[in-house]
């Protein structure tokens, strides 16, 4: 078991879940984080850190495209250990629908 992040932190990427992580498995995108699936050990302290409800054990159902997305992203992104500020409009897209398809982008972030 592993944990992903989905398609609710898309433009939200609130990032209280970086500073819990005993392992740095985070990895920052443009307006997302991810998890590497191979990097996490599986502790969970991560799932409740995050405002927007976005992390997932693997194990539920119909995340394999989420795996994929973390896997493949986690390793081009840069790694990020450090809380950082959420965007300022990230309470605005908490609820929107269809964010991977309107929004996602590819490009990496800054990282630490």
């Amino acid at each position: 078991m592993t944990y992903v992040v989905t398609e609710l932190c898309i433009k939200c990427k609130y990032t209280d879940c970086v500073e819990v992580c005993p392992v740095d498995c985070f990895y920052e995108g443009e307006n997302m984080l991810v998890i590497h699936p191979d990097e996490c050990i599986d502790c969970g302290v991560c799932e409740p850190e995050c405002p927007a409800d976005a992390i997932k054990p693997d194990t539920e159902p119909d995340l394999d495209k989420w795996l994929d997305v973390n896997r493949d992203y986690s390793e081009t992104w840069p790694n990020i250990t450090t809380k950082k500020p959420a965007p300022p409009d990230a309470d605005n897209f908490l609820t929107e629908p269809n964010k991977f398809e309107k929004y996602f982008s590819a490009e990496p972030g800054e990282g630490d």
